[in-house]
């Protein structure tokens, strides 16, 4: 069964549960082994396979030991930046390069003086 908007929560809970049985199957695991390998308990690897509601984090680890995490992120993409965040990302592009320059000797050792106009040392 394909699971669609409209599908109810028990009978997507339902479908999601036979799914896990069934790949629990397929790996030739019984509820005691995987319960075992996700590091919970047998209760647990039963109330899923029934289609009864069971923590995230007793999910993850479920998921986890049958090789199934990553399609749950497959499943819930990451959405894509907006654009402005695009263009956040993007920043300036560059128009030319420029180097550091050391000071060149006694450019930087005079300004001028404000009141007369005449050149006069730096902090002085």
């Amino acid at each position: 069964m394909a699971i669609s908007p409209y599908t109810t929560d028990s009978a997507a809970l339902d479908e999601l549960g036979g799914r896990l049985r069934r790949n629990r199957i397929r790996r030739d695991l019984t509820q005691a082994d995987l319960a075992r390998e996700a590091g919970v308990s047998v209760d647990t690897v039963k109330r899923v396979e029934s289609g009864r509601a069971i923590g995230t984090d007793n999910l993850l680890r479920v998921l986890r030991a049958l090789g199934l995490l990553e399609a749950l992120g497959r499943a819930i993409p990451d959405p894509p930046p907006s654009p402005l965040e695009r263009l956040a990302q993007q920043g300036a592009e560059r128009q030319r390069v420029r180097h550091p320059r050391a000071p060149r000797a006694g450019r930087d050792a005079w300004s001028w003086d404000d009141e007369d106009g005449s050149p006069r040392p730096a902090g002085g």
